[in-house]
């Protein structure tokens, strides 16, 4: 059996983007801004990592005019949200993995 850590997602490796997709994970769809203010980064910095999360396909961005501005709406895709699944699943795996060997000790 292999370790969990090989099941851990590369690009989640940035708590940047895990925090981007675990915050979208949780709506259907939210605006640029809210995402920078819930994550607290720069615009500059979000619009770097969400090109990146894009690329890989976990989430699409799109642009809505609404009055003279336009609104940048960003959403998890399933494969984003399967990514994250997995990432965390193996997370948890990893915090609850104990010593094979049987002389380890339990910590109660």
């Amino acid at each position: 059996m292999s370790h969990p850590r090989h099941r851990l997602d590369d690009r989640f490796t940035s708590p940047i983007r895990l925090s981007i997709v675990a915050a979208l994970a949780q709506v259907s769809k939210a605006e640029f801004r809210v995402i920078r203010e819930t994550v607290e980064v720069s615009d500059s910095t979000l619009s770097k990592q969400l090109t990146q999360l894009a690329d890989a396909g976990y989430l699409t961005i799109s642009k809505a005019a609404h009055g003279r501005h336009t609104r940048t709406w960003l959403s998890l895709t399933q494969s984003g949200r399967r990514a994250l699944d997995e990432h965390l699943a193996a997370l948890r795996e990893i915090a609850e993995t104990t010593p094979a060997n049987s002389a380890a000790e339990h910590h109660e």
